[in-house]
């Protein structure tokens, strides 16, 4: 998948602007896909020039100008069309924790130790950011009614599966400091 396949996703929710892209990529589309503002403010520009987004120029006093995108009938058309690929791929797991955990029984234990309980830690903020997201998005509405009345069910979905990612790194992570601790406690 390409960055601008994420952006246009992200852009299907209205007009933004890059500093908000970039915001929303962190709140919501962080659970399955990471960019940089650079990568994301370069892919804009690519995305402008192949007519696929365009760009608004807002005034504002006493702050910079900013440019607001939207996509272009271009635009959709990219995303129908992305859509209906071939299905994708499943998702490869590059986790340096994972390659440190897997060193933990010849490493210094500890250090590896402090870097799954700091996994659980950010695992635990980001649960705790998607569960505001939810409480906003469901707005005292049941699941059941939210998708039954929603215009769109994509970004809750995608959400859902973002909280269960969240939930199972948290329940890994505890495995993991438990038996590392253990393991430490043998090596004395």
């Amino acid at each position: 998948m390409a960055l601008r396949n994420a952006v246009m996703a992200a852009l299907l929710d209205g007009e933004a602007s890059g500093y908000d892209l970039a915001k929303a990529f962190d709140a919501s589309v962080a659970n399955f896909w990471m960019a940089t503002p650079q990568q994301l403010y370069r892919e804009l520009e690519r995305m402008e020039g192949d007519g696929l987004i365009a760009a608004r120029v807002v005034e504002q006093e006493r702050r910079p100008t900013k440019r607001l995108f939207s996509l272009t009938e271009a635009g959709l058309a990219a995303v129908r069309a992305y859509t209906a690929e071939s299905p994708a791929r499943p998702t490869a797991v590059r986790d340096e924790l994972m390659v440190k955990v897997r060193c933990a029984d010849v490493g210094d234990l500890g250090a590896v130790r402090t870097a799954v309980a700091q996994r659980i830690e950010w695992a635990t903020a980001k649960l705790a950011r998607y569960e505001r997201l939810q409480a906003r998005m469901l707005n005292g509405r049941s699941e059941e009614q939210y998708f039954t009345g929603a215009e769109r069910v994509g970004p809750y979905l995608t959400l859902l599966r973002g909280m269960a990612f969240e939930r199972e790194n948290i329940r890994w992570g505890e495995l993991a400091l438990r038996v590392l601790e253990e393991r430490s406690a043998v090596r004395g």
